[in-house]
């Protein structure tokens, strides 16, 4: 009973996951019906309300997990730990964006993956020696290695 427990509740969230996805897609594209001037904050307001309803969701599956009286204690350990991961993520990213802010740009987001990290600069182009402060920030927060660096200007 426990099993089949677990299994009810894990398909449950991931069906709750994909209903959010397709209401957030769904709501997005009744928006772009409206005729409106798209501009680069508005890109990264956009980016930022996503990621953070996307990062909220999954601290909820995490905490169901965690709190479900029919969850094993590894299964509790492991929600903690990838909630604690997440968090100190989400964390890392909001230290980087600052500090590439702080070099004087409007604007900046980060994704980050295992071992690579795309960087967006609201920016119409970039110089070399932008390019080489942001590499700098980059590295020494995260420790990729400069070939994992996407740094893309959004216009």
């Amino acid at each position: 009973m426990k099993k089949r427990t677990k299994i009810i509740i894990l398909a449950v969230m991931v069906v709750l996951l994909g209903v959010t996805g397709y209401l957030n897609i769904a709501l997005n594209n009744s928006a772009q019906d409206v005729p409106t001037q798209t501009t680069t904050a508005s890109y990264f307001a956009s980016y930022r309300e996503d990621r953070e309803s996307r990062r909220d969701q999954e601290l909820l599956y995490y905490q169901a997990i965690a709190e479900s009286p029919d969850s094993t204690a590894e299964a509790v350990q492991a929600a903690n730990e990838a909630r604690q991961a997440l968090i100190e993520q989400m964390d890392t990213e909001l230290v980087v964006e600052g500090l590439i802010k702080g070099l004087g740009f409007n604007d900046c987001v980060i994704t980050m993956s295992t071992s690579n990290v795309n960087v967006l600069v609201d920016a119409d182009t970039l110089t070399e020696a932008e390019v080489t402060q942001i590499v700098d920030v980059v590295q020494e927060h995260l420790g990729t290695d400069l070939k994992n660096i996407k740094i893309i200007p959004v216009e």
